[in-house]
């Protein structure tokens, strides 16, 4: 018997997601093997199964994601959408499923965000089209573009440049001071109670 790798492993080795790998097994187009022990793997002759051109040929989704970041700015995601149609039908793409969303950009628990990321995660979007990078998130796109590569997902930018409206820079810049200043208030708060720890030794000596 040739090399055996767990689910994990296979999947690094192909270049998928656990979840694409559990995706395949659940409609029957690949099936783990078992050790005596009972433990699942795979093999090479499933790592050139899974490689073989045409394998994983099963048409994926294009997705357009659009966001603003609050209620008040209904008219600039209109026309965000109209400029990604605009987009989309120069490129030729044609597009299954457009997702808008009100949220802000340093909020990464976004319903509809978490939805779609876990689409991609199970290899079920090909394309995914944003107008901005930061239209996904704020910070960490790259660790976001890593991970849809991994699910054979595709992230397309429209515009590279950020163009967020003043209102939403001052927005996240406001979320990213009130974070830091809970977070002093805790050192702060935490210090004290240290402090009054170590006078209550002294007292008590």
């Amino acid at each position: 018997m040739g090399s055996v790798y767990r689910i994990g492993e296979f999947a690094k080795r192909v270049g998928r997601s656990v979840s694409t790998v559990r995706r395949w097994e659940a409609e029957g187009r690949i099936a783990a093997r078992r050790l005596p022990s009972g433990q699942r793997y795979f093999d090479d002759s499933d790592v050139r199964r899974v490689l073989r051109p045409g394998f994983d040929a099963v048409r994926r989704k294009v997705v357009v994601y659009c966001r603003v970041s609050s209620p008040g700015q209904k008219s600039d995601l209109a026309s965000q959408v109209a400029a990604m149609q605009q987009f989309c039908l120069a490129r030729g793409l044609a597009v299954d499923e457009w997702i808008s969303e009100v949220g802000g950009g340093m909020d990464l628990r976004r319903k509809k965000f978490l939805a779609l990321m876990d689409a991609v995660d199970r290899g079920e979007v090909g394309t995914l089209v944003v107008a901005h990078q930061d239209r996904l998130a704020r910070f960490g796109f790259e660790l976001l573009e890593h991970l849809a590569a991994r699910g054979g997902c595709e992230i397309v930018v429209a515009n590279q440049e950020s163009l967020s409206p003043q209102q939403e820079l001052v927005e996240d810049l406001l979320a990213i001071v009130h974070t830091f200043s809970r977070r002093l208030d805790g050192l702060r708060r935490y210090e004290k109670e240290l402090k009054g720890a170590d006078l209550a030794v002294g007292d008590d000596r």
